[in-house]
């Protein structure tokens, strides 16, 4: 891996000020997904670090780098999530990302199931993919979940899939974190970028310290504060 100014250790997440009054302090916090999530280009120095720092939360990180969401083989997110991750773990709240492989590998994107029963969907499509992880989620910890995007590189077959987790997030009640679609987020300028981005799909540590996730966590507090609204006026 080449050395980009980036990757200073300036920008290292260990340097991160907590936020005070943390609504997840001292919780288990599950993050999966492929190299975005695992910090590929910035030293596996990025989202997870970011979030355990800032809001003092224990870390599961299950990240594969090349990896999809559709269960074609064993290192499938699903694959990982059931033989990797610690069932009887006190996971609290569960972050998975939208793997960009699966766009880059053409994986069928399937249709929304008409019930959540996990016996009936298409593991083998991104869709049926998706379901399979809120289900088993919701089966196995019955925690929030939040999928996060990455930024906008420009892919038709990625742009679908959120476009999917939209439709999706109208059945299952789940977070969306939303990098694709933000037209401020995604206007940065060139030296900026430069800084921010590896290459165009990974981030370097100033990329998620200073760009990703500050906007990932205003998102992520936007949705914990819907939820607790919700909460309220159901009492």
């Amino acid at each position: 891996m080449r050395i980009v100014p980036g990757n200073d250790e300036k920008y290292n997440m260990d340097r991160v000020e907590a936020l005070p009054d943390s609504p997840l302090r001292g919780e288990t916090v599950l993050f999966l997904g492929s190299s975005v999530t695992r910090g590929a280009r910035s030293y596996h120095d990025g989202i997870p670090e970011y979030f355990g720092k800032r809001f003092g939360v224990n870390v599961i990180k299950e990240a594969v780098s090349g990896t999809t969401l559709c269960d074609d083989d064993e290192v499938s997110y699903i694959h990982r999530l059931l033989h990797k991750v610690d069932p009887s773990a006190p996971v609290r709240l569960f972050f998975c990302q939208l793997s960009t492989n699966d766009a880059a590998q053409n994986k069928p994107l399937g249709e929304i199931a008409e019930s959540r029963d996990m016996a009936a969907l298409d593991t083998h499509t991104v869709t049926g993919a998706i379901e399979f992880i809120l289900a088993y989620a919701a089966q196995t910890w019955n925690c929030p979940v939040c999928f996060f995007t990455s930024d906008h590189f420009g892919s038709d077959a990625y742009d679908a899939m959120v476009k999917r987790l939209y439709e999706l997030q109208e059945k299952w009640g789940f977070g969306l974190l939303d990098l694709w679609n933000g037209e401020a987020f995604n206007t940065v300028p060139e030296e900026k970028y430069e800084l921010y981005m590896y290459d165009p799909l990974h981030p370097t540590k100033a990329g998620y310290r200073m760009w990703w996730c500050p906007e990932l966590e205003r998102q992520f507090l936007a949705y914990l504060g819907e939820r607790s609204r919700r909460k309220d006026e159901e009492i």
